[in-house]
């Protein structure tokens, strides 16, 4: 996947690279690292920087420390071992789910990946970690160096090749369920330029059509795909699943047919803990129905996956509006899948009324979330908020097509 436009750009950009990784560069590293720690600023961190470490150096070092800093919160204190640049650690994935997905492309028995379009290295760490020798491909110098100084710094190169390649080249060069030599590839196309997302697949790089023909030649494959991808893009006999952690969905896949076990797939990782709901073919809407004691908010990755029904009738739950992923039940729910409420006040979105029911109950402080409806959340609780000590879940969006407002978890 490109990083860099600009071929000199590039050039530099690699030069700099290896010189972060001789003792002289680990050294200022580390102290850029400390600089950062104690709360230093760019202008004095770097001018210390360059008094300290010569102004070679302090530039890409104090760069590469940044990016290791926001880094640590995905990937723990190995990322202090890691070079990433800014748009290569947007790209990379958490490391528990480039090893789930590692683990699962690799159970059939295939033993070597392609890594098409390695970017940091991150997937191809995950497959080196899970016993396959590994072709890391990608067009940028840049992605190539840095994958390569990072399996070298976690003790993996002998099972890592770096290459220079085309994903869209090989691709069409796949025979007989390979891909560049390899029984398994790995895809991830990048679906951002200028700092803008590519809502279309066909502008993705590689595009679409590379998509569906690794899908195609190479069943044993697995490509990320934007989570908001329509389903009828979809080919026939390719599983797609959407994963969310923390409430937000981290990633979508399309599973090539030798992987695929059902036609949808949601998962959600809550407290170390993987649940999934899949389905073989489309269940359906779930029924609609009033709002009763109970409010709930599937994951999103269940809203992506269209599998809200399978879990609405494990709930006995249903749809307040036929065009909205809430769902209501006479009872609170202990389910993973969502999140609950319980229904205080129902009323026609006015917010007049609104002010005036929340003033009356003593309630000063709101959380507000909507669905439906084109209020921002922010402003809204900004509007409601008042010295009152209670607290509540204002919800708005619509029941039966009517504005409205539900006030949940109230408390005085």
């Amino acid at each position: 996947m490109p990083v860099h436009s600009s071929e000199d750009q590039a050039a530099e950009t690699v030069r700099q690279l290896r010189a972060l990784t001789t003792p002289e560069g680990a050294a200022a590293l580390t102290r850029a690292a400390a600089l950062l720690d104690a709360g230093a600023d760019a202008v004095a961190g770097l001018t210390r920087l360059r008094a300290e470490v010569g102004a070679d150096l302090a530039g890409p070092a104090w760069g590469i420390a940044r990016q290791r800093q926001k880094a640590r919160a995905t990937f723990g204190a190995e990322a202090d071992r890691l070079l990433f640049t800014a748009d290569t650690l947007e790209q990379a994935g958490r490391p528990e789910l480039a090893a789930r997905r590692a683990a699962r492309l690799l159970a059939g028995g295939a033993d070597s990946v392609a890594d098409l379009g390695c970017a940091a290295g991150t997937d191809t760490i995950a497959l080196a970690r899970a016993g396959a020798r590994v072709l890391a491909v990608d067009v940028d110098p840049v992605a190539r160096e840095l994958t390569a100084a990072n399996v070298e710094a976690l003790g993996l190169a002998d099972d890592v090749w770096v290459l220079a390649g085309d994903a869209v080249e090989l691709v069409a060069a796949a025979r007989g369920g390979e891909v560049a030599g390899c029984s398994a590839a790995v895809l991830d196309p990048a679906r951002r330029a200028g700092g803008k997302r590519l809502l279309n697949p066909d502008t993705w790089s590689p595009p679409w059509s590379t998509v569906t023909a690794l899908l195609e030649r190479v069943p044993t494959s697995v490509v990320k795909v934007a989570p908001g991808l329509d389903h009828d893009r979809v080919p026939d006999g390719v599983e797609a699943e959407w994963v969310s952690v923390g409430g937000s969905i981290v990633e979508a896949l399309l599973w090539g047919p030798a992987l695929s076990t059902t036609w949808r797939r949601a998962t959600v990782v809550r407290d170390g803990e993987v649940h999934e709901v899949t389905a073989d073919a489309d269940p359906g809407h779930a029924p609609v129905g009033p709002v009763r004691g109970w409010l709930h908010e599937p994951d999103p990755a269940l809203i992506r996956s269209g599998l809200v029904s399978l879990v609405a009738a494990d709930l006995g739950a249903s749809l307040v509006d036929p065009t909205i992923a809430y769902l209501s039940s006479d009872a609170a729910a202990d389910s993973p899948w969502v999140s609950s409420y319980r229904v205080d006040e129902v009323l026609p979105f006015n917010l007049k009324k609104l002010r005036g029911l929340l003033r009356t109950r003593g309630v000063g402080r709101v959380v507000v979330k909507k669905r439906g409806s084109p209020i921002e959340p922010e402003s809204l609780a900004r509007q409601l908020r008042t010295d009152a000590r209670g607290t509540a879940t204002v919800v708005v969006t619509r029941v039966a097509g009517a504005p409205t407002v539900l006030v949940c978890d109230l408390t005085t």
